[in-house]
């Protein structure tokens, strides 16, 4: 209304114009109606891309209206003070402005939000890496969010980019899905053909408990994950050992299901081999670190999604949004995400990505 109703336009267009602004601000409501739940929109994927691009432009929209109107009281007051008349309206042009560069940065933002990510290298010294495995490489996918915004040919394409990356481990910390497996089953298809030389492990994320959890981890266990709630495997190059240890996600006892156990996860691992912990949220990174983890892989944020609300995500997940951290003598990394959740998919700043480790011996 402080954006639409001083525009000099006829009655009929404002009201047209607010009706369509309300039908769009309302998307997670109709994502409700068509599957039950917020976080599944079962429209076309089109009208899906749609919404989201109308949703963001209406929340960009707001942020820009409200320093709008916070410009235009400093200068209505600055004229004041210098003995002018006070008056400081806003011309149409420069509302029609703000209108126009929110819906150009949803447009940007939205796009952004589907591509499938390149991957990105990272490098990381492991204390008491054993020298079998200098140079190991392991591939985190994680918030794939598998959707009708993110379908089987764009599941595909993330799969023969991983399987092209030559390396050694292939992990995914949670979030494949946004939808029951009836809803999913031939969009996560392509997920079968992913490999590794040394195997493909994963844990969950808060939303496979959002959809029918133990149907997901029978699925996901029969497309080939090793999966780890609470649970470890043991990597070896001959004598040489690294623990890969998974947890399940905060949520879980929210539906009844086993919360993260770290110390379960450990329990039976290999004295003095060090620990490469999956987590889905980033949350307990410095419990994570007294027990001794040496890398842990994360997701959960999204890296804030956009440049500015960060910081917000980062304020609600202990600090930790995007990238590197060092925590203790423990290395946090958490991913941007490979896709994102199609109630709000949009990036203007932090990119998607899959992300190559590179692991070497501390000095």
């Amino acid at each position: 209304m402080r954006w639409l109703w001083p525009l000099a336009l006829p009655f009929w267009v404002k009201a047209s114009v607010g009706v369509l602004l309300v039908v769009a601000s309302q998307f997670h409501f109709w994502s409700r109606l068509s599957s039950g739940s917020v976080f599944a929109p079962e429209m076309p994927r089109a009208v899906v891309i749609l919404f989201n691009w109308a949703f963001g432009a209406i929340l960009l929209l707001a942020v820009l209206q409200i320093l709008l109107d916070v410009g235009t009281v400093a200068t209505r007051l600055v004229l004041r003070g210098a003995s002018g008349d006070g008056s400081g309206g806003v011309p149409d042009g420069v509302r029609y402005a703000i209108g126009g560069v929110a819906a150009i940065l949803a447009a940007i933002g939205v796009g952004a939000a589907l591509r499938v990510p390149p991957v990105k290298d990272v490098a990381v010294a492991i204390r008491n890496l054993p020298p079998a495995f200098e140079g190991y490489r392991v591939l985190q996918l994680t918030d794939l969010h598998i959707s009708r915004l993110f379908p089987a040919w764009w599941t595909r394409h993330v799969v023969d980019r991983a399987n092209a990356s030559g390396v050694d481990l292939v992990v995914v910390t949670g979030d494949f899905i946004d939808g029951s497996v009836a809803m999913r089953r031939d969009d996560i298809a392509p997920l079968r053909d992913l490999h590794a030389p040394d195997g493909v492990y994963a844990i969950p994320g808060n939303h496979e408990y959002f959809f029918e959890y133990p149907a997901w981890m029978q699925h996901l266990e029969g497309l080939g994950f090793r999966m780890l709630p609470n649970a470890h495997a043991v990597l070896a190059r001959g004598n040489a050992k690294v623990t890969l240890a998974g947890v399940t996600d905060l949520s879980a006892p929210q539906v009844g299901q086993a919360g993260p156990d770290l110390a379960a996860a450990l329990a039976g691992a290999p004295e003095g081999a060090p620990i490469l912990l999956l987590d889905h949220q980033p949350k307990n990174a410095g419990r994570s670190a007294d027990r001794g983890v040496a890398l842990q892989l994360s997701g959960h944020t999204h890296g804030g999604m956009i440049a500015g609300l960060d910081r917000l995500v980062a304020r609600a997940n202990a600090g930790f949004v995007s990238g590197r951290y060092a925590v203790g003598d423990m290395t946090l990394y958490v991913s941007n995400g490979t896709g994102l959740w199609p109630g709000f998919a949009l990036r203007l700043g932090p990119q998607s990505e899959m992300t190559r480790f590179t692991l070497h011996m501390a000095q």
